[in-house]
């Protein structure tokens, strides 16, 4: 029996009609519905979203999901404005031939603002990522929820907090800002694991500068209030800031080199390294004087493979650096004190980095080698009135909570709860080492002898002289270079010539470490 259409219903178009149909209707959605937004969107110096995505994703491996959705509202005109995609990008591609997953912001639809469909989109790929365990990187680029969809636009953005709490240490999630991004489509980025942003097109705010005026009565730019550098370096927000969209996207593509897939993964690993660097230059990098500064950077790039370190928060809380590298192939997390900024003191700032990076390394089974300098904590009444007893407890607790291997390497000064919380033996490291510049103590024999010894000191006909001879005496007795190790609290003191060689064998020794935490819903961590 043969079907045929009803007399009134209109012929279907042949094969070859419905190819040059669906071609069309693909070259619109991805062009846009007006032509010249795409001219708007480049005199503005930035790229569309797909021209971002071809940039992050490996040639020809992006596969685009619902690239053909349109929005079903109506009222305030938009029932006459359909245009395919709905303002977002999502789909699925390739970094260095590992799957990622994306979704890009369309700024020329809409202004990117999401709607309920928009949003179902993103939905559908965050779910989809989870699912396949791999990265997620979104590009945004949007006005915050589509005022004309009302509170069905506001639930949209609930269900991306949540799958980005969900996907939170199961999956790496990067948020890349390269447009305006206030009130709701602020909070995701946030939430995700790390955030780029480019000088000149990225803000972030909760409130725009309007409001700020309206309210407050503070006059201040888009960039004066959420620009790149302001969360680089002021809030800490950003993690990484670039120059161009080029320059960031390509530092996101290196950033996914180093990290593995999903939380039951291990971070990918290169060839080992061929590079024998005898480390003489570390005798003369830091000086024996604990009273002189110098730069931990250049003791990482000694230790680190040759160029392979990505710092993280480069220019939030300096006095503590942060990053990725490859020792010997392998991907490390580097946690240092930088003696050139503020002597290397912890303070509120560097223990709330120090913390979520820890946090972050050990979601994601990345070894940690902390490089300890550290004078203490800063004093001060603001510290203290800010919550530097609370804040400073949360790097404490990261190191504490975390289970994959973790090694120290105390170059100088470790004094007090600092040298405590700076990964010390007694807080988990698996191996402590020292360098014989190592002076580990409640704190220096200067500040100790004139607690210990000020009686006799006050007594003195020459109370200069005593406290001198009282300093040594202290020195010599409690923070000579092998008394850590004398009491087991460090496992060897190393020539600091052999550290890249020790830290590379240690590395590899406990690549098959196995660790776990008791069983819990989650610990309570302070905040």
């Amino acid at each position: 029996m043969t079907l045929t259409p009803p007399e009134s219903a209109a012929p279907a178009p042949a094969a070859p009609d419905r190819l040059a149909q669906l071609r069309a209707v693909k070259e619109q959605a991805r062009a846009g519905a007006d032509p010249r937004a795409t001219e708007r969107q480049h005199g503005k110096g930035k790229l569309t979203a797909h021209e971002r995505i071809e940039l992050l994703l490996d040639k020809d491996s992006f596969t685009e999901v619902e690239p053909l959705r349109r929005h079903r509202a109506t009222g305030f005109g938009l029932e006459a404005k359909r245009p395919y995609s709905d303002g977002v990008v999502t789909g699925w591609g390739t970094v260095e031939g590992r799957t990622v997953f994306v979704y890009a912001h369309d700024f020329r639809i809409f202004g990117g603002a999401l709607g309920e469909a928009h949003a179902q989109k993103i939905h559908k790929i965050m779910d989809m990522a989870i699912a396949a365990g791999a990265p997620l990187v979104s590009l945004n680029d949007g006005a915050g929820a589509r005022i004309q969809e009302g509170v069905s636009a506001l639930a949209g953005y609930g269900g991306i907090f949540q799958r980005n709490t969900r996907a939170s240490g199961v999956i790496p999630q990067i948020s890349v800002m390269l447009g305006p991004c206030a009130g709701g489509a602020a909070y995701s980025p946030a939430l995700t694991d790390f955030v780029f942003a480019v000088r000149g097109i990225s803000q972030m705010f909760i409130t725009g500068p309007d409001v700020v005026k309206a309210v407050t009565g503070e006059d201040i730019t888009h960039d004066g209030l959420g620009g790149a550098d302001v969360h680089a370096g002021v809030s800490g927000v950003v993690h990484f800031a670039y120059d161009d969209e080029e320059t960031c996207l390509a530092e996101v593509r290196y950033l996914l080199s180093m990290l593995p897939s999903n939380n039951r993964e291990l971070p990918p690993t290169t060839t080992p390294s061929a590079d024998e660097r005898p480390g003489d230059a570390l005798l003369d990098l830091v000086p024996a004087d604990g009273n002189r500064s110098y730069d931990i950077h250049k003791v990482i790039e000694e230790i680190v493979d040759e160029g392979d370190f990505m710092e993280v928060h480069a220019d939030w809380a300096p006095n503590l650096v942060c990053g990725l590298a490859r020792i010997d192939g392998h991907v490390v997390g580097v946690v240092a004190n930088q003696p050139a900024a503020t002597a290397g003191v912890l303070d509120i700032k560097a223990s709330e980095k120090g913390a979520r990076f820890v946090q972050f390394c050990d979601s994601f089974n990345i070894p940690l080698v902390t490089l300890v300098d550290v004078p203490g904590f800063l004093p001060g009444i603001g510290q203290e009135h800010d919550g530097i007893i609370r804040r400073g407890a949360k790097l404490l607790y990261a190191y504490c909570n975390a289970t994959v291997p973790r090694v120290s390497v105390v170059l100088r000064k470790a004094y007090g709860g600092a040298y405590i919380v700076m990964d010390s033996r007694s807080i988990g490291a698996d191996v402590a080492l020292a360098w014989p510049t190592n002076e580990i103590a409640v704190m220096g024999a200067e500040g100790a002898a004139n607690v210990v010894f000020r009686r006799e000191i006050a007594a003195a006909d020459d109370p200069e002289a005593m406290r001198q001879r009282k300093i040594e005496e202290y020195r010599s007795e409690l923070v000579h270079p092998y008394f850590a190790a004398e009491r087991g609290l460090v496992d060897d003191v190393i020539d600091p010539r052999d550290t890249r060689r020790v830290l590379a064998r240690t590395i590899a020794m406990l690549a098959t470490k196995h660790s776990s935490l008791p069983s819990r819903k989650h610990g309570n961590p302070p905040q």
